[in-house]
């Protein structure tokens, strides 16, 4: 078992905490939680940050609870938006609760002892409120004045908040109370723009129970981790097609690997620290490695290769690595004549419709509008990059515009179009 707190600083994921929890954590297993709102069917890489946070703990010994927000989820928490967001049905919700629970089971053990982690829905204690009760059970210990000074609330009043928004962090600080009450929970744990919403808990807690507010013993704590943007300032976790999620569905695992391995020199550092459970002396080590030789992005494929096992199984990881080299090797052709079936349903294949072929006269329409402008823009980006000998087909450099499409297809079915030295594409004709 480690530290929790000395992991969480030498890896840069302490932000905030309420004084005290060092002892509290020192004295007995601590129960934790944080809160994931199911506004879509899977999480994706942002709530990886928070869901390490969990991981962390239970390697220390403690008891993380993930609360998947039935209810919180209905209203959306305006942290950190500059609009209202749309409310989602009962149903969607529900089935968006499903998802993030199977995959949350991928980071967390729920069969280990007395510090089991544990999936809960806040939905199950809200649904017997009606609004007289809620307002009677948590309304009346917090101030209006108090409510306005958080910061999410702070910087929405310009733009407008609706009184729905304004009362998501009474439900959530709610919830750290029924939490407590009912799971022992001491602890909420989230990212750093939550520090207003974790804190209101806390206050609900030390109001209900009574406690004096310069007492040295506190019933209730808050931590926060930084909130993981890029270098440069930017916020991390989304590539050109948006955001990067952990549903195969929605982000195939070919893609989630190459995020990862695409990741900066500048921002690798980070990453590795917050998002692998590599021990300090490992990241150092290949730091050192990756800083002799930073053309084998040594960090990058650390990074890469945990976070996909992690996140989609080793089998598949193993399968999206060797997809990632025939995609890139010189032997691609070779390769892709004696791939295997798993292998081929892991590389990143486009399919070109037989009516957009219809339309294609040349290797010029093919790259461009048959593709639906995925190689080239357009047709005159196209001719430039073939005249620029830029455009190979099957590893082979072409350089007539007007090329027909008479090339040999790879088992029949594929075409390798590689647009200079970085960009691979598979075409599929069926």
């Amino acid at each position: 078992m480690t530290n929790f707190i000395e992991e969480l600083r030498w890896r840069g994921m302490l932000h905030d905490m309420i004084p005290g929890l060092e002892d509290q954590l020192a004295k007995e297993m601590t129960v934790a939680y944080i809160g994931f709102d199911p506004t879509a069917p899977s999480l994706h890489i942002g709530n990886l940050a928070a869901i390490m946070l969990l991981k962390h703990f239970q390697l220390s010994g403690h008891k993380p609870i993930a609360l998947v927000g039935g209810a919180t989820g209905m209203i959306g928490d305006p942290s950190g938006k500059s609009a209202e967001r749309d409310f989602l049905s009962e149903d969607t919700l529900r089935e968006n609760q499903v998802g993030i629970q199977a995959q949350l089971e991928k980071f967390l053990e729920f069969h280990s002892g007395a510090n089991s982690a544990e999936v809960v829905n806040n939905y199950d204690w809200f649904k017997e409120f009606s609004f007289l009760g809620f307002l009677r059970e948590a309304g009346k210990f917090l101030t209006v004045n108090y409510m306005m000074s958080k910061d999410s609330v702070k910087k929405r009043l310009e733009t407008g908040i609706s009184f729905t928004e304004f009362s998501y962090q009474l439900l959530q600080g709610y919830d750290f109370y029924h939490l407590y009450k009912h799971k022992n929970v001491r602890l909420q744990m989230g990212g750093s723009d939550q520090w207003g919403n974790i804190t209101t808990g806390t206050e609900i807690i030390r109001r209900k129970e009574g406690h004096d507010e310069d007492a040295t013993e506190r019933a209730a704590f808050a931590l926060t981790t930084p909130l993981v943007t890029k270098a440069d300032g930017t916020k991390f976790g989304k590539s050109e097609s948006g955001n990067v999620w952990l549903d195969a569905t929605k982000t195939s695992p070919f893609a989630f690997y190459q995020f990862w391995l695409n990741a900066a020199d500048a921002d690798v550092p980070r990453l590795i620290r917050v998002f692998t459970l590599y021990t300090k002396d490992q990241i150092e080590e290949m730091e050192r490695a990756h800083a002799e030789a930073p053309h084998l992005r040594i960090l990058q494929k650390a990074v890469a290769e945990e976070v996909t096992t992690r996140v989609h199984g080793a089998d598949v990881c193993a399968l999206v690595i060797e997809a990632s080299s025939l995609l890139f090797s010189k032997e691609a052709v070779e390769l892709l004549s004696n791939a295997s079936d798993a292998l081929i349903t892991q590389l990143p294949v486009y399919e070109v419709s037989a009516s957009l072929l219809a339309e294609c006269q040349n290797l010029t329409d093919l790259i461009s509008v048959g593709t639906e402008n995925l190689i080239c823009s357009s047709k005159g980006e196209a001719r430039k990059a073939i005249q620029g000998n830029a455009i190979s087909v099957n590893k082979v450099k072409i350089t007539d515009p007007t090329s027909p499409l008479n090339f040999n297809k790879i088992k029949g079915q594929f075409l390798l179009i590689g647009n200079g030295k970085q960009k691979n594409y598979i075409l599929s004709f069926k």
